[in-house]
């Protein structure tokens, strides 16, 4: 029989993916006959576990959204990812109330209730051992986050009020296509109907959201990805930093781990490294700290600003 419940747990864990499973990559998974696999989902059905089914080409098992949450199961490793997701959410934002950080810490202490008792002792010896540092962020209503999904999953126009960068408010109306996590803010990639072109918003500044039931057609979007669209802009004003530091890739990342850098290594000892910086000084904090040369080989204007800073160091005495 344990062996039994070890397969059903098993089987549970895989569906709670999300995933469609065909039975042949089902059994072949839980290495059991189709036969044992099919008693298996009978099982589960039993239990309150809502397995849907689809016979055929192109079958598959999934499951599905029930009347009741069954109970979630986690194998060892993704008991401690989840503590430390969470732990790692909660630190963020100022905790204010119906916010994500807010939930985040709320859920943190609420884990054990749907962990086997095998795993509550871990569980509980990991937060008893675990501080995160606090990151200033500001916090985003949970609530909006899934209503902009639930609209996004349904392609309904949404209306909100917005504070823009300078504090005025506007009425905005929007097709929203993607929400983005960047840099511990929550932005929402949007088309907007009465500017007839493409939006980013900072969902924290977002208030009144209302979902219409206005529906709208998909649209391509304006880059490979939201989040490239959304680097887009946020480096319109930037210009591209091509270095090479003669340190280590892992020294230099750990040097530039505040700024957005594409890192390459050319050999043990050197790493390629490209940014988007606005301001020169920038590069210099980011690096004083590593004690290694480094050749900035574009844009000229930053390279010829470090060498008169460089002089300007060599006279202080």
């Amino acid at each position: 029989m344990a062996d039994v419940t070890q397969r059903v747990l098993a089987l549970l864990a895989a569906l709670q993916t999300g995933r469609a499973f065909s039975g042949d990559e089902l059994a072949a998974r839980l290495d059991v006959s189709p036969r044992t696999l099919r008693r298996d989902v009978d099982r589960l059905r039993g239990y309150g576990y809502p397995v849907e089914t689809r016979p055929g080409p192109g079958g598959h098992y999934r499951l599905t959204a029930g009347a009741a949450l069954p109970p979630l199961v986690l194998d060892d490793d993704e008991a401690v990812a989840t503590l430390l997701g969470l732990a790692t959410l909660a630190a963020t934002g100022s905790a204010a109330e119906g916010s994500v950080d807010d939930a985040a810490t709320r859920a943190y202490g609420k884990v054990d209730q749907y962990l086997p008792k095998r795993l509550r002792r871990r569980a509980a010896q990991l937060r008893a051992s675990l501080e995160t540092s606090p990151a200033l962020a500001p916090s985003t209503s949970a609530e909006d986050l899934a209503s902009l999904a639930a609209a996004i999953q349904h392609r309904s126009v949404v209306t909100f009020d917005y504070a823009g960068r300078q504090g005025a408010t506007t009425s905005r109306r929007v097709e929203p296509h993607r929400q983005i996590h960047h840099h511990l803010r929550w932005y929402l990639l949007a088309w907007d109907t009465q500017r007839g072109d493409w939006r980013v918003f900072r969902i924290d500044r977002i208030t009144h959201l209302r979902t219409s039931t206005s529906t709208y057609a998909p649209r391509p979007l304006p880059a490979d990805t939201a989040l490239d669209y959304l680097r887009q802009g946020l480096n319109r004003d930037r210009e591209r930093v091509v270095l090479t530091v003669h340190a280590p890739l892992p020294a230099v990342a750990d040097a530039l781990r505040y700024q957005e850098a594409e890192l390459a290594a050319l050999d043990e000892h050197r790493t390629r490294a490209v940014l988007m910086l606005d301001t020169w000084e920038w590069l210099l904090l980011s690096l004083a700290f590593l004690d290694a040369d480094f050749t900035v080989h574009e844009p000229s204007g930053f390279r010829s600003a470090c060498q008169a800073f460089g002089a300007r160091l060599t006279n202080c005495g």
